[in-house]
């Protein structure tokens, strides 16, 4: 059974002394808006889109978290907002999926090695604003989620998903002792989505 269906409730903060996670709110927009803007030509290699245009609204992102508030208050996938330890900065985001995830169904899948889709417990996206990316936070934060999800979700097989064309997360995740275990088309997309584990 996807652990979305569960009525337990998940975890609802990870925090280290760089960062704290807990799950986005409408009231976010303005923090969440100011690191998207900054982090835009490194999010459109991410989501392989033109996401976020230019011309992105504060309005436009409050629909998105609107969105994102309520699909993870109804366990259909869970979203995290990356914060600063004070809580006033916003450093990134953190998704979580199951596997029959809408988007995910319609994706092509296949596995590189031994591995089955079917296994899979969790596929997580992540991303870190760009003065943090800089700093080599995003490297921490993986570190932290593996950790997380481990002890605290009691997950066994999280899986972490980038896209090709996004090389310094790509290369990022292939200095961990993580590895490639599928590829994903989306339909639409004009690369692969690399899935390790």
């Amino acid at each position: 059974m996807p652990f979305t269906e569960s009525t337990e409730p998940v975890p609802a903060t990870l925090r280290t002394g760089e960062f704290t996670l807990r799950p986005i709110v409408v009231g976010d927009v303005e923090m969440d808006y100011a690191a998207v803007m900054e982090t835009r030509q490194y999010l459109r290699l991410w989501r392989q889109s033109t996401w976020p245009e230019d011309d992105f609204t504060v309005e436009a992102n409050r629909v998105d978290l609107v969105n994102l508030e309520e699909r993870h208050g109804a366990h259909r996938a869970f979203t995290y907002t990356v914060l600063d330890p004070e809580g006033t900065s916003c450093l990134g985001c953190v998704y979580v999926f199951p596997t029959n995830a809408t988007f995910l169904a319609k994706c092509a899948v296949t596995a590189v090695g031994p591995d089955h889709w079917a296994d899979v417990e969790a596929v997580v996206y992540f991303w870190a604003r760009l003065p943090q990316m800089e700093l080599g936070m995003d490297e921490r934060l993986l570190a932290a989620l593996r950790s997380w999800f481990k002890d605290e979700w009691k997950f066994e097989k999280t899986v972490y998903v980038t896209s090709e064309p996004f090389t310094q997360q790509v290369d990022l995740i292939e200095r961990t002792d993580l590895t490639l275990k599928f590829e994903l088309i989306e339909p639409g997309k004009p690369a692969k989505g690399l899935v390790f584990g």
